[in-house]
C-alpha cells in the first residue's frame, strides 16, 4: 500500500519520477518538472494526467503542430503514433500510464 502526496513531490531534475506501480507492464509514475519534455511518440498508448499546474501540450496530427492548454485534472490520451510534447508553465506534476520502458 502507498499514500502519495502528490503536490509534495518535486525531483531533482526535470521529468524526475516517482514509479507508483508497474500493473502487468503498465507503468504508473508520478512526475514533477518546470522544462519541456521532448517531441516523442510513445511505444503504446499514454494517459497524461496533470495533478497539479499547467501544461501546453503540442502534438501533431496530420503533420500539422497543435496545442491545448491542460489544466490541474485535465487527462491528455495519446494514442499509438501521436507525436506529442508537454511544455508546462511553471512547475508541474504529472500522473503518467504507460507501457513499460516507453519513451
Amino acid at each position: 500500500m502507498k499514500i502519495i502526496r502528490s503536490k509534495e513531490f518535486t525531483a531533482s531534475r526535470p521529468w524526475g519520477a516517482l514509479d507508483i506501480a508497474n500493473m502487468n507492464g503498465i507503468t504508473t509514475r508520478l512526475h514533477w518538472t518546470d522544462q519541456p519534455y521532448k517531441w516523442h511518440v510513445n511505444d503504446g498508448e499514454e494517459i497524461f494526467a496533470v495533478l497539479d499546474g499547467r501544461v501546453e501540450m503540442r502534438y501533431r496530427l496530420d503533420g500539422q503542430e497543435n496545442s491545448t492548454i491542460l489544466d490541474t485534472g485535465d487527462i491528455f490520451y495519446a494514442s499509438v503514433g501521436t507525436e506529442h510534447v508537454a511544455h508546462p508553465i511553471g512547475e508541474a506534476r504529472i500522473l503518467v500510464i504507460e507501457s513499460a520502458g516507453s519513451v
